[in-house]
């Protein structure tokens, strides 16, 4: 993942910064408790694609 679209990318729903988790190739939006999967190092930022992190997953943030 481009380190200068890292910086520059947000939540498309709540404008937050993203932290971005390699292992899992995802895009993690703390505040909404979202993670948008990157396919072939492209975020995919739909919401609707988006997956929701479980409160476990979101408390180790």
């Amino acid at each position: 993942m481009d380190a200068k679209l890292l910086e520059i990318l947000v939540c498309p729903l709540c404008k937050s910064p993203l932290i971005y988790h390699k292992a899992e190739q995802e895009l993690i939006c703390k505040a909404d408790r979202l993670a948008f999967k990157i396919q072939d190092d492209i975020p995919v930022m739909l919401a609707d694609e988006a997956r929701t992190l479980t409160a476990e997953e979101a408390e180790k943030l």
